[in-house]
């Protein structure tokens, strides 16, 4: 091959693969508009000029016929590095926990003990260590209320509404059932089930066989305070709700605890409506939302295969990573459970970018590895300090779900990213660097107010 033709196709190669990234940069700059990241969209644009410049100077300066193809080499070699799918390594460790959780241990059911009462007495005298800052949050204003930090003469009330609407299902999470019991084959019936939750606006739907640890010990509610959790059912099925990305992005803001609420109503209907569909073809089932949970859901939804419980504790899914509520329905139909895809690559995701711990206000999630607690390596995060910010905030913050990488929308620009994230570990660690250069290592809430 002559010199001369040797060098024109060398640099028409820069001239393809710069065209290639101001393409990308700038169709990565109105994805950003789109999605209000003033932000990025002006870093995408940046690049989309800086990154193309010095191939074009190469391609159109240079004599050496050589120099462009090294470049073009050196390109592909290190997009191969960055993008190339490589294989994940299996869990190690037990994913089991050891017995179960008591509900009365959570904050929800801390915040409703009142000072003089036996309950208040008999949780003290078993956790001491908990008595002076739980005392403490309970001088605060408190959820939702009217002198908390955020209050919002509006969006509080709206919220309030929300949550007063689930304590009305409450009479419904279960029910009498059909006499007459429907034959199903269990596989059809399971298929069914899923694709009418997905219809009804879920994002995904498992199932799992119901587990012993799945299910609290004790419930630690107003109305069943200290009742013991018997389980009777065998499978449960969950079901995910997006929360809205713009009303996320205004946390720790009165917007987020509106949203948070409002999908707790949504993933609410959902359950009590698959329910109630089950008890009629004559099986027990009950539905578990927001304040009639006899399960611990995230445990469930995991093992259901949709998703993984990173840093913040939360369940992180594939296309909206903690950006999501989950209801479950319990029951004895004979469902088929759903094979768990495990997925290491958000655990080694979760160990790198920290992004949650940073943001927290309350420097509440952990910075260090994972700890075992209950025979289970994971991270512990401190619900003493968030729930008492929540009480000063009036919110339930969901600054750590804003931030997270995984939260951004379920669009083409962000999928491709968590593609990478999944199959490449050297993408995972470039992700966490370009999501800190695009959207800031504390991203700041969309607006303050109203939106």
């Amino acid at each position: 091959m002559p010199v001369s033709t040797f060098s024109i196709m060398g640099s028409y190669l820069l001239y393809f693969i710069s065209a290639l990234l101001f393409i990308f940069f700038v169709y990565a700059a109105w994805a950003s508009l789109k999605e209000k990241e003033t932000r990025a969209c002006r870093r995408f644009v940046l690049l989309a000029v800086a990154l193309p410049l010095p191939l074009l100077a190469l391609a159109l300066l240079t004599e050496s016929p050589v120099v462009p193809w090294i470049i073009t080499v050196a390109l592909v070699v290190g997009a191969g590095i960055f993008f190339i799918p490589r294989p994940l390594p299996a869990y190690k460790e037990h994913i089991v926990p050891r017995g179960r959780i008591d509900e009365r241990d959570t904050m929800f059911s801390r915040d409703i003990l009142e000072p003089g009462t036996s309950e208040y007495d008999a949780y003290y005298r078993r956790h001491p260590e908990r008595k002076k800052g739980d005392d403490a949050f309970r001088r605060n204003p408190g959820l939702l209320s009217a002198s908390a930090t955020f209050y919002d003469p509006f969006i509080f009330p709206a919220a309030q509404a929300n949550f007063e609407l689930i304590e009305q299902y409450r009479n419904f999470v279960d029910g009498p059932v059909a006499n007459e019991r429907q034959q199903w084959d269990g596989p059809a019936l399971s298929r069914q089930l899923k694709s009418l939750a997905l219809k009804y606006g879920a994002v995904r739907a498992g199932i799992t066989r119901l587990e012993d640890h799945h299910l609290y010990s004790y419930r630690g509610r107003k109305h069943n305070y200290g009742e013991p959790v018997e389980g009777h059912h065998t499978h449960a099925l969950a079901l995910t709700v997006e929360m809205d990305h713009d009303y996320l992005r205004n946390a720790p803001y009165a917007y987020c605890v509106l949203e948070s609420s409002r999908q707790y109503v949504r993933s609410g209907v959902m359950a009590l409506w698959i329910a109630r569909i089950l008890r009629d073809m004559g099986y027990h089932a009950r539905a578990h939302i927001d304040g009639e949970y006899e399960v611990v859901c995230p445990l469930v939804a995991r093992d259901a295969g949709l998703g993984e419980i990173g840093r913040m504790g939360l369940l992180m899914t594939p296309e909206l990573g903690p950006r999501v509520r989950i209801a479950v329905v319990t029951t004895t139909a004979p469902l088929v459970a759903d094979e768990r895809d495990e997925d290491p690559s958000v655990i080694d995701f979760c160990t790198t970018c920290k992004k949650c711990a940073d943001v927290c206000p309350s420097r509440a999630i952990p910075f260090g590895d994972r700890q075992e607690i209950g025979g289970v390596l994971r991270w512990q995060i401190d619900q003493q300090a968030c729930f008492t910010y929540w009480t000063r905030t009036g919110t339930d913050c969901a600054r750590c779900m804003s931030a997270c990488p995984y939260s951004h929308p379920d669009t083409p620009l962000h999928n491709l990213v968590r593609h990478g994230i999944r199959h490449s570990p050297a993408f995972r660690k470039l992700a966490v660097r370009m999501d800190d250069f695009a959207y800031g290592r504390k991203p700041r809430p969309l607006v303050k107010g109203r939106m």
